[in-house]
């Protein structure tokens, strides 16, 4: 065994910074989200609104991969990216995915799970067109998720939509939003002694029952 490893193993930490219990959370998980989001943008925390996205292929293999929460509401979680990408072609196969948020600094997580669909064309085209000049040529230019020979493929590809359109790039037809409609929340506050707050949430005749898990 390496040091590394060795010291993996002795690797603590205590969880003292906040509690999480049935009577002090919103019996909507959607309010309780929003209030751990707001708190998590006030403490500064790096990067509040990445997330986590867990997908599967028809092969039965999940794969992960780390994507920003663009916005939320009664009818789900939404990000974007492009349909084409590994992502999109699992979501294709299969809509059900799932999402976690890692507040590290404030000792919390959440996990929401549930269908995914794409969001309208008008939602995608706002957004789009809300983002800087670079990202939306690079939306473009990239071809996510496929092999390229090297990073020249990209940066030639720039040029060229940059060439092409100017200030004015219309979104591809292959990027745009989804939209995940959550049937079941988890919520996780880190608690002394590994004995750690844990409140589910799963719809159940089209209402949220709320029941704490063991940690």
């Amino acid at each position: 065994m390496t040091d590394t490893a060795r010291h993996l193993a002795q690797l603590r930490k205590s969880y003292e910074r906040a509690e999480l219990s049935e009577t002090h959370s919103h019996a909507d998980p959607l309010k309780q989200f929003e209030l751990w989001l707001e708190e998590a943008i006030r403490a500064e925390v790096p990067e509040p609104n990445a997330m986590t996205l867990a997908t599967v292929g028809a092969d039965l293999r999940p794969s992960t991969r780390v994507v920003l929460i663009k916005g939320y509401d009664a009818r789900g979680i939404v990000w974007y990216t492009n349909y084409l990408s590994r992502k999109g072609q699992e979501l294709a196969g299969n809509p059900y995915a799932a999402l976690q948020f890692h507040w590290v600094e404030l000792e919390r997580v959440v996990r929401i799970e549930g269908v995914v669909e794409k969001v309208s064309a008008e939602e995608s085209d706002a957004y789009f067109h809300s983002r800087p000049l670079d990202s939306r040529i690079g939306a473009w230019a990239s071809p996510q998720s496929e092999v390229i020979p090297d990073r020249s493929v990209l940066v030639t590809a720039a040029a060229r939509y940059g060439a092409k359109f100017l200030l004015n790039p219309p979104r591809p037809p292959h990027w745009g939003g989804y939209r995940l409609k959550p049937d079941q929340w988890q919520f996780w506050q880190g608690r002394k002694s590994r004995l750690h707050d844990r409140l589910r949430y799963r719809l159940a005749n089209g209402a949220w029952v709320r029941e704490r898990l063991a940690p």
